[in-house]
């Protein structure tokens, strides 16, 4: 299998994962509307071009690292989009966290154009991929799947196979809901704990060694705690996240609770202005909520 990648999406997270390849030694083709991110690229190492089609021109695999499924139908279906290539590729790789109906309904249609199609969604941010921390979580053909095992395993430090297109998104989604009320706790509860006269950093550490533990203490509790909300994850992804996460439930008729709240304190920080901010920076809600 060639080691010449195509991928589209240079931001937080393409940039992490075109870092990685290069230093895995593949030949990384990509674009980006942004032209910083695609001169960036090329101070990299890699090889920029000017639309999605030409991406495809020149590789076998794509990987796509997009904010919303909305993005992923244009770079793939709009003019100039992918399968406006004069050669198609043969497999892409989907990251994007989206949409799971429309991403399997992409993938047959892909199919038909002799094209394979990975939903594959991963745990971790941006600082997560460059250190290779990263879960794999992934949808589509298995024969596909294997194919594309050499780029899973040079990103990420743990791969799921769950079978058929969209059970990646759909497992992400589920994973989501859980880790985005995990920060969201953890956001609360240092506000409290600051409230009851608590030392924070003392506070965190001790809550790494009980019961209350998550990796959100790990990966976020020190960006909460000094206020260092330089973006590995933006908040305003998340609350896309959310989004998709009540559509789906108010369509399999269960209750979220938790997540509709989760979902008013993401709104109200974007509209305080921290949507592009680091997720962590959810305890600036909390502490607005609070006056502190």
């Amino acid at each position: 299998m060639t080691s010449k990648i195509g991928l589209i999406g240079l931001g937080l997270v393409g940039e992490a994962i075109a870092e990685r390849l290069l230093a895995e030694q593949f030949d990384v083709i990509g674009f980006d509307i942004a032209p910083a991110k695609c001169e960036h690229l090329e101070r990299l190492g890699g090889k920029a071009v000017d639309n999605p089609a030409q991406v495809a021109e020149q590789t076998d695999r794509i990987i796509l690292s997009l904010p919303n499924t909305d993005i992923v139908l244009k770079v793939v279906e709009d003019p100039e989009g992918i399968l406006e290539s004069k050669r198609l590729p043969k497999y892409i790789i989907d990251t994007t966290t989206g949409d799971p109906e429309e991403t399997a309904a992409l993938e047959q249609r892909l199919t038909k154009r002799d094209i394979y199609f990975l939903d594959a969604p991963f745990s971790g941010s941006s600082q997560q991929v460059r250190d290779k921390k990263i879960t794999f979580i992934v949808g589509g053909d298995k024969t596909a799947y294997e194919k594309c095992m050499d780029i899973f395993q040079k990103l990420g430090a743990e791969i799921f196979y769950l079978g058929a297109s969209g059970n990646g998104s759909r497992a992400k989604l589920a994973s989501n809901l859980i880790l985005g009320l995990n920060r969201l706790a953890l956001a609360e509860g240092l506000v409290f704990a600051s409230k009851l006269g608590l030392d924070p950093k003392a506070f965190l550490e001790l809550l790494k060694v009980t019961p209350a533990y998550s990796a959100a203490m790990d990966v976020k509790g020190k960006k909460m705690l000094e206020g260092n909300f330089t973006a590995q994850a933006r908040l305003r992804q998340h609350h896309k996240d959310v989004s998709i996460i009540l559509k789906y439930s108010e369509k399999l008729g269960q209750e979220l609770p938790l997540s509709k709240v989760h979902l008013d304190v993401l709104k109200k920080a974007i509209e305080a202005g921290d949507g592009d901010l680091d997720n962590s920076a959810v305890i600036r809600e909390i502490e607005r909520r609070n006056k502190l």
